[in-house]
């Protein structure tokens, strides 16, 4: 039967939803049964929940006790695909990324904060930047947010994917951004021709792959996660020794190279820069391991 739009199921083996299973229950229910699939199973049974009737994870937290809430009949299938280690963010479509939700989907990698490392560098080290480069841009979280925070910039983002240029321009439009502001073109900097018509920049950002290619990964980022973005070669250094000769061809007098690093990769990777005339820096993430490497000239 249908109760207030939603339709009460009766409880099955392993189920979340019950006839007379109230809204806090039935996230109980879904938390015990995500525990072997996830570190956060309260707060992912919490948000699925959340997802499932169409309001913000506060306004359930709020709401829990209200009469008038049903468990949505949606809400079982929801955690069942999370059992099976699906990540939260492409089941819910959107990932938030410093202060702002930007669409995902399996074409791109999901945001980490990890990687607000390197606009908190960029804010600080090039703040009058008005012309930005952003390499692998996935969902576009990099450009956009740099654009966003900074008055009077405009930046091109590249992908090798069009399924990710796609999913970067909706979250330019989604937050606003018009096409002079945020352009996408696709590149494949494997290409000999990669660079042609970009032009050169205050400021470039890049989030390469840079996993090692025999790295033990956990399944839900190892079944879902595009490997085109993870894997870069057998010491996750092989983009790396693409790209940053190439750096100072794109870079205007003065300018800075931002990128994200494995934990592991500052030394390897500050030696490839030197090597190529760069001045290199690190700098590290919240958790105090090295996250993003700038370089100058």
């Amino acid at each position: 039967m249908k109760a207030n739009g939603w339709l009460r199921l009766p409880i099955d083996a392993g189920g979340c939803t019950g006839a007379h299973m109230s809204m806090s229950e039935a996230i109980r229910t879904a938390a015990r049964r995500l525990e072997p699939a996830s570190d956060t199973a309260r707060l992912d049974a919490e948000l699925l929940m959340a997802h499932a009737l169409g309001v913000s994870r506060s306004s359930l937290l709020i709401n829990m006790g209200r009469p008038d809430w049903d468990v949505p009949s949606a809400f079982d299938s929801l955690i069942e695909r999370r059992t099976l280690q699906e990540p939260v963010a492409y089941i819910l479509g959107y990932q938030e990324f410093y202060g702002r939700e930007f669409c995902v989907g399996p074409d791109v990698l999901i945001p980490r904060a990890d990687s607000e490392t390197l606009i908190d560098a960029a804010l600080e080290l090039a703040p009058d930047s008005k012309c930005i480069l952003d390499l692998g841009t996935g969902s576009g979280v990099l450009l956009i947010t740099m654009l966003l925070e900074l008055r009077g910039a405009s930046g091109i983002a590249t992908d090798m994917s069009a399924a990710a240029l796609a999913i970067a321009q909706k979250n330019a439009e989604r937050l606003g951004l018009s096409e002079t502001q945020a352009r996408f073109t696709r590149a494949d900097w494997r290409q000999s021709d990669w660079r042609e018509g970009l032009g050169m920049f205050d400021l470039i950002l890049c989030n390469p792959p840079y996993v090692e290619t025999g790295a033990a990964l956990g399944l839900n980022v190892r079944d879902f996660e595009p490997h085109s973005a993870l894997f870069a070669g057998a010491d996750g250094l092989d983009d790396y020794r693409i790209l940053i000769p190439q750096f100072g061809a794109l870079m205007k007098s003065g300018g800075t190279v931002i990128l994200e690093i494995g934990a592991q990769q500052g030394a390897s990777v500050s030696a490839l820069a030197e090597a190529a005339g760069f001045v290199a820096e690190l700098r590290s993430d919240l958790a105090g391991r090295s996250r993003a490497v700038i370089l100058r000239l």
